[in-house]
C-alpha cells in the first residue's frame, strides 16, 4: 500500500540546450546527465528515511534506470536495489551476456500471471504461464566509465518469460536485477512481485493526466505555478491511488487517505450512498479505507454492485471532487 513520498525532484528542461553530440553525452559524469535523477531520488529519500529510523529500503527502477552507476553510488548509500534490465551487458569473469546466461539456466519452476487485456496490441486478458531463472552474475564496467568506479559489481539475476504466449504476440518477459540474495526459487517470486509493485507509480502519473486531474490542461505559463499545481496533484493523486487499492486490502484503515473530520463526514454520508438492493450496500467494515473507496466511487457515479466491473481512475477522480466539496459544505455545518 503507497503510504508517501520520501523525495521528490521538480526538474525542468532548459528550453535551449546543446544536442548529445555537442555535449558529448557518453563521456559526461553521471551527475551531469538526466539519468542522474534516478541516483538523486534514491540516495535524497535515503536520507529522510534514515531519520525516520525506516526498515531496510529497496529501490526499484524501470529499464530506464539500468545504468553502471547505480549499482555503486546507490549500494554505497545502504540501500537495496531491483531495476528492470535493458542492455544485454558484458559479464566480467564468462564470455557469455547478460541475456544468453540467464536464458541457460534451468527452469527452477513455474506460475501464472494475470495479464490484463492491451487494446492497443490487441491482446486479450488471460493466464499466463510464466517460467522463472535465476543466477548470479558479475556485471563488466563499461568502458566509458572512469576508474573510480570498479572493475565489476555482483548481483542477482532473474528472469520471468511468458511459455507459449498467444500467436502474433510477444511474449512477457522481464529481465531482473538485484542486490538481494536469490538463493531459491520463492525468493526469486518475491523479487518478480517486488517489480510488479512498481506499476503503481505508472497507476499515480496515470492519474495526473487526461485519465485523471488532468494537470496537462492547466493553463499556467509560469515554471513556478506549473511546479506548485503538480506538488498539490501528486498528494491528492496519492490519496486517489489509496482508494482504489483499499478495496484489494479490507484491513487497510481510512486514517491512510482521511485525517479525523473527513472520517466523520463519510459517516454522515454512508446512508444516502447504499442503493436500493441488499447487493447495493457498502459490505465493508466502517472506517475501514476499502469502505471509504466504496463511498467515494459511488459519489463518483458506480453503481456499487460487486458484480461491476471495479470503479476505476475516471470514477474515483470524479468522486473524490465531489467528495470534497460535500466536506467544505459539512465543515460549514460543523464549526
Amino acid at each position: 500500500m503507497p503510504l508517501g513520498f520520501s523525495h521528490v525532484q521538480l526538474w525542468t528542461r532548459p528550453v535551449e540546450r546543446p544536442s548529445q553530440a555537442e555535449r558529448d553525452y557518453k563521456s559526461q559524469p553521471i551527475e551531469e546527465k538526466e539519468s542522474y535523477q534516478w541516483i538523486k531520488a534514491a540516495t535524497g529519500s535515503n536520507d529522510d528515511l534514515t531519520l525516520a529510523a525506516a526498515a531496510p529500503v529497496t529501490y526499484i527502477g524501470d529499464s530506464e534506470s539500468d545504468i553502471y552507476e547505480p549499482w555503486v553510488q546507490i549500494r554505497q548509500a545502504s540501500g537495496h536495489l531491483l531495476i528492470r534490465a535493458c542492455r544485454d551487458r558484458l559479464l566480467y569473469d564468462k564470455e557469455a551476456t547478460l541475456f544468453s546466461e540467464l536464458s541457460s539456466q534451468p527452469s527452477a519452476g513455474q506460475y501464472h500471471l494475470d495479464v490484463p487485456a492491451e487494446p492497443r496490441s490487441n491482446r486479450r486478458a488471460l493466464a499466463a504461464r510464466m517460467t522463472v531463472r535465476f543466477t548470479p552474475v558479475r556485471l563488466k564496467r563499461s568502458q566509458r566509465l572512469k576508474d573510480d568506479y570498479p572493475e565489476q559489481v555482483e548481483v542477482q539475476a532473474v528472469e520471468a518469460v511468458e511459455v507459449d504466449p498467444p500467436k502474433g504476440q510477444k511474449p512477457v518477459h522481464w529481465r531482473l536485477l538485484t542486490t538481494h540474495p536469490v538463493p531459491t526459487y520463492q525468493q526469486a517470486l518475491q523479487i518478480i512481485q517486488w517489480y510488479r509493485w512498481r506499476w503503481h507509480i505508472e497507476q499515480l502519473l496515470a492519474m495526473l493526466k487526461q485519465r485523471g486531474l488532468d494537470i496537462e490542461a492547466s493553463e499556467n505559463e509560469s515554471i513556478s505555478a506549473i511546479e506548485k499545481l503538480s506538488l498539490l496533484a501528486l498528494s491528492v493523486a496519492l490519496q486517489i491511488l489509496q482508494l482504489r487499492l483499499g478495496r484489494e486490502h479490507p484491513s487497510a484503515p481510512a486514517t491512510l487517505a482521511f485525517d479525523a473530520n473527513q472520517q466523520r463526514c463519510l459517516e454522515d454520508i454512508a446512508p444516502t450512498v447504499n442503493g436500493r438492493t441488499a447487493k447495493q450496500h457498502n459490505p465493508h467494515p466502517t472506517a475501514s479505507l476499502a469502505w471509504a473507496a466504496g463511498i467515494v466511487a459511488w459519489l463518483g457515479g458506480w453503481s456499487g454492485y460487486q458484480s461491476q466491473r471495479p470503479p476505476g481512475i475516471v470514477t474515483f477522480a470524479r468522486g473524490w471532487q465531489v467528495f470534497q466539496g460535500m466536506f467544505a459544505g459539512w465543515q460549514l455545518a460543523h464549526p
